[in-house]
């Protein structure tokens, strides 16, 4: 049989892509709007997919579908319901960015810890140069030794996540959930609400599900310490945007790093988009995109295909 590949949106990935060692036709595309997906996969056998939405009524035009292979680890733009019942299998990448996102999260930690955008900024501005003395103290400085980091989400991002801070010599805590399992005997699990009472940064790496949605509100930072730090290198919409924007306004926590949005590329009036404070760090979903971990997501996702097609799936979803 020969294959039908079609890449939807390829400029997702700056990595070099294999082909696969099967027999097979291969069609590519920058990016693809809604109303060009069903065209672009007509005849298709394989779709791959990193941010374009594949729900029911695309999925139902396409009779000789058989996988989606998703370069990424979130698959919520798949409709995986529709795809179990109707024999389209979903493949997903692995563990691909175990070091590159918790390496983002210690800089977004680091840079707000030690408030180093606003010390920038004074010395951007001549304050350094007009100090009367060899330097001046007009923001916290906090150490990480001995701090509480507070973890939501216990998969391969969040235990390495924790792996650095136990480095730094910090306590780590993770909120307990539902499916929690295979809990290591060294590591502390607590509920949530208590998570946010005792942590000085709450760093977020659940999935965006139903239950997880504005799982952080005005009332949870509320129960924060003003001191407190809140990270999201997870997902766009585990926050309310617009409660973070109020608390980091009126001081309710200390300060917030996010690399993630609801809507992505952000839109004109998204509250975070229109902070100005030096205590907020939002960087544009980057956390995952470092050089190495994006050659080895493009790797797996070839190698997800080729295993398909060998007849011996791997990393499937649905």
């Amino acid at each position: 049989m020969r294959h039908e590949i079609v890449f939807l949106d390829r400029s997702t990935l700056k990595a070099d892509v294999r082909r696969p060692a099967f027999d097979h036709c291969w069609a590519e595309y920058d990016v693809s709007a809604p109303h060009e997906v069903a065209q672009r996969l007509e005849g298709a056998t394989i779709a791959i997919t990193n941010k374009v939405p594949l729900r029911a009524e695309t999925l139902a035009k396409l009779p000789r579908l058989a996988l989606i292979a998703v370069a990424a680890t979130g698959y919520d733009v798949i409709d995986t319901a529709y795809c179990r019942a109707h024999g389209i299998a979903v493949a997903n990448i692995r563990n691909y960015a175990t070091h590159t996102v918790p390496e983002h999260t210690f800089a977004l930690i680091l840079a707000l810890r030690r408030n180093l955008l606003a010390y920038r900024e004074d010395v951007r501005r001549g304050r350094w140069q007009a100090s009367n003395q060899f330097c001046f103290f007009d923001h916290p400085i906090r150490d990480l030794h001995g701090a509480t980091l507070g973890i939501v989400g216990d998969g391969s991002l969040g235990r390495g996540t924790a792996a650095i801070a136990r480095g730094f010599g910090m306590r780590v805590v993770f909120a307990e959930h539902a499916t929690t399992k295979d809990k290591p005997h060294d590591v502390a699990f607590m509920p949530l609400e208590q998570l946010l009472r005792e942590s000085d940064i709450v760093s977020l790496h659940t999935p965006l599900r139903p239950e997880t949605r504005n799982m952080i509100a005005l009332e949870q930072l509320q129960t924060m310490k003003r001191s407190a730090l809140l990270i999201n290198t997870a997902r766009g919409g585990l926050v309310c945007e617009q409660s973070l924007a109020t608390a980091l306004r009126e001081g309710l926590i200390a300060g917030a790093g996010f690399d993630v949005l609801t809507s992505e590329p952000p839109k004109a009036g998204n509250p975070l988009l229109e902070l100005d404070l030096p205590n907020f760090i939002l960087t544009p979903h980057v956390a995952w995109a470092s050089d190495g971990a994006m050659q080895f997501l493009a790797d797996q996702l070839i190698d997800n295909i080729e295993a398909y097609v060998s007849g011996e799936p791997q990393h499937l979803v649905a």
